[in-house]
């Protein structure tokens, strides 16, 4: 007997050897999809009935910072050096671990009811991070986030953080969780200590969350600096390859864009954010073209202001468009790849597709909608016209953690009170201290 049967909707796959099935069935047992077709004689312990509705992978997030989901709506509309200086690093430096865990639960919850079954998070506190993935469901790539500013003592401390929560951290929560390096951005780290990193990846079979040309002040600085920009400083040190997240990767000129593909490095698309902060645009098409991995993410709330993958879909996809003046540029269906089968790949994830012998993790999207009807493309549906709202069950590794848009794996009401609990007290903190 099986323990879930997903029966009578509309199987969205993301798996190139498997065409959608208009009306079937998904069977999962032990946490895999056992099955994927039109009818089976299998029974399971739960039947969910997804007439109306499709089934499809769960979204991996790439690129997170969930502890800042307490500053969601917090000195918003300035520009990047006031935004820094004067808000966010102020209050940043009044965090508490219990407000990095409330923060995490909220921001866990959000993505549990967007369709979220994945994330890659890089901030403070990590281990208060990993007891919210672990008691969630959720599945997570975590990394400290290690800012060394040129100091050799900090370098040294920071690296010894960063290796003690890999070493506590790395295959927990049977092994939904997976521990990475996470040095800053090559504007926050030295190259020395950048080379210190990657040595202690490769040794420890480890790998490595990191920013890259984000601004174009980065680009600047790192001129100045050494006479290159982030991607060719990188490449000379030998840092890049397939186990590398590098995030934003905005100010890219087509020889960077080579060694990325070259190295198989994994790129996190943010949106936005790089809207949002007037960062730029990441030249997407231009690495797709290439070969290269390019998958979403949304950065934090603080910057974003929300955890919604749909959302981040549907402005990549128009965003590339418009850049490019070409209507033909990253459509639905590609974008969809981002969201789930390329950042699957980055997370090194045996997920992103609904497909027999992988993980379960899918979500079942309600499209019995006023504004997802009527439906004569479901891949453009999803991108252009659905939300996060739409998210009526997850399932992450055989476990259901929301079930009819009722969420099963937390108390909803208690976690966004204690979230907006925690921001208040934090911001009475910072205004004192004004």
């Amino acid at each position: 007997m099986a323990d879930i049967i997903i029966k009578n909707g509309y199987i969205l796959t993301m798996d190139p050897s498997l065409e959608s099935i208009k009306n079937g069935v998904v069977v999962i047992e032990d946490g895999r999809i056992t099955d994927v077709c039109e009818n089976t004689e299998e029974t399971a312990d739960t039947v969910i009935d997804a007439q109306g509705s499709v089934v499809m992978p769960g979204f991996v997030n790439t690129h997170t910072h969930a502890g800042m989901t307490l500053f969601r709506g917090y000195a918003d509309d300035l520009a990047l050096s006031d935004w820094l200086e004067n808000h966010i690093w102020p209050a940043e430096a009044e965090l508490t671990a219990s407000d990095v865990y409330a923060g995490t639960r909220l921001a866990c919850l959000e993505m549990i009811k967007s369709g979220t079954i994945a994330f890659a998070d890089m901030y403070f506190f990590m281990e208060e991070v990993g007891k919210v993935v672990e008691d969630s469901g959720l599945r997570a790539a975590l990394s400290y986030g290690m800012i060394e500013l040129w100091d050799e003592e900090k370098g040294k401390a920071e690296l010894k953080k960063g290796k003690a929560f890999i070493n506590e951290w790395d295959g927990k929560a049977d092994g939904r969780i997976s521990a990475m390096y996470g040095p800053h951005a090559p504007n926050t780290c030295s190259k020395e200590f950048l080379m210190k990193v990657r040595e202690q990846a490769t040794e420890d079979n480890a790998k490595i969350h990191i920013h890259v040309l984000e601004t174009e002040a980065e680009l600047n600085q790192m001129k100045d600096q050494y006479g290159m920009c982030s991607v060719n400083m990188l490449d000379e040190i030998d840092f890049f390859g397939p186990d590398v997240l590098a995030a934003h990767c905005v100010w890219l000129s087509d020889g960077d864009m080579d060694i990325l593909r070259n190295n198989n490095v994994n790129i996190s698309h943010n949106p936005v954010s790089n809207m949002k902060l007037a960062s730029g645009i990441a030249p997407v098409t231009k690495l797709l073209d290439r070969g290269a991995n390019v998958c979403l993410g949304t950065d934090g709330c603080a910057s974003n202001n929300n955890l919604g993958m749909f959302e981040e879909m549907k402005t990549a996809a128009l965003l590339q468009k418009v850049e490019t003046m070409d209507p033909m540029a990253l459509p639905a269906r590609q974008v969809l790849e981002m969201a789930t089968v390329n950042g699957a790949k980055a997370l090194d994830l045996n997920s992103g597709m609904i497909r027999k012998d992988y993980n379960a993790d899918v979500i079942i999207v309600d499209m019995n909608k006023a504004h997802l009807n009527p439906l004569y493309d479901v891949p453009s549906h999803l991108v252009y016209s659905a939300g996060s709202s739409d998210v009526r069950t997850t399932i992450v590794n055989g476990r259901v953690l929301m079930d009819d848009y009722r969420v099963l794996c937390m108390d909803e009401q208690k976690v966004i009170d204690e979230g907006r609990d925690a921001a208040e007290k934090l911001m009475s903190r910072v205004d004192a201290k004004k």
